[in-house]
């Protein structure tokens, strides 16, 4: 297996460490899958030996990286798939999120006594140091596996919403959280959605009006009427902290009772995080 990359691009380097810093406060460990033409990083629910993907990420590749070559485990699957800590990778990255920070970063696989993701940046003349090398530790994952790491079937959904800013509604789901573990958000095809968060004392709801909804979804008839997710607040707040990678738009779809699946796009950045919906 072979993989390197340059990225020399100061917006493509900001913007790769600002995707990095959201997956980890997303998740302590996230898996890395190279391919020719895309790098997904992706997030299995934590404490689950096998499960669902609840984090898939989509970088272009050649967005990012002015030189990339890779060479997969074989010619038939020409891929690599490498788990890595979060925040670890998050804290080696941060220079390239400083204006002015870093001129380059060369981003390769290599083994030293472990297999390590080696991170060479190049200062900016601005900085003492010129030259800084990072490397992250990261464990292979066998072949056998990777057929759970496949990106998520996602149901037909009820209501596809744009999701006003991020900064908005964690305030409000902060606050929330401080009230119930758990939130509903309901939304109908006239633009509407709310937040509710439900107590044996009270009910607390916040509603937003005239928001962009991408499609019908097959409820033409019905644009009045509410399609609801009750999820983990924790979960849904840690999302919505990746307000940093500045998205063009943030969907969420409601498929009813069953799963809130948000999409944040931003050019060639795609992060989708899937929370199912937990009974009462």
């Amino acid at each position: 297996m072979k993989f390197r990359g340059k990225m020399t691009e100061a917006m493509c380097m900001r913007q790769f460490a600002n995707v990095i810093l959201t997956i980890a406060r997303l998740s302590k460990l996230c898996i890395i899958r190279i391919a020719k033409d895309f790098m997904y990083l992706i997030i299995v629910e934590e404490n689950v030996t096998i499960g669902k993907p609840m984090v898939w990420g989509v970088l272009e590749q050649t967005h990012f990286f002015n030189e990339y070559s890779m060479a997969g485990v074989s010619e038939e699957q020409n891929e690599i798939y490498l788990e890595f800590e979060t925040d670890v990778m998050a804290k080696s990255l941060s220079s390239l999120r400083v204006a002015h920070g870093a001129k380059s970063v060369k981003m390769k696989l290599t083994n030293k006594r472990v297999p390590c993701l080696t991170f060479e940046i190049q200062l900016s003349e601005l900085s003492n140091s010129r030259f800084c090398v990072h490397d992250i530790p990261v464990t292979v994952i066998p072949r056998r596996d990777w057929t759970t790491l496949q990106e998520p079937l996602i149901p037909s959904y009820d209501v596809s919403i744009h999701l006003p800013s991020l900064k908005l509604l964690r305030t409000v789901a902060e606050r929330m959280k401080a009230l119930s573990s758990y939130i509903v958000l309901l939304a109908n095809h006239e633009g509407t959605l709310i937040l509710k968060v439900e107590t044996p004392d009270a009910t607390v709801s916040t509603h937003f009006k005239n928001l962009t909804v991408e499609s019908s979804g097959g409820h033409e008839d019905s644009s009045d009427e509410f399609f609801s997710a009750r999820v983990d607040i924790k979960k849904f707040v840690q999302f919505l902290t990746s307000e940093q990678v500045n998205p063009v738009k943030v969907v969420c779809n409601i498929v009813d009772d069953r799963m809130l699946a948000l999409f944040l796009v931003h050019e060639d950045v795609i992060l989708h995080c899937f929370l199912p919906a937990v009974a009462p």
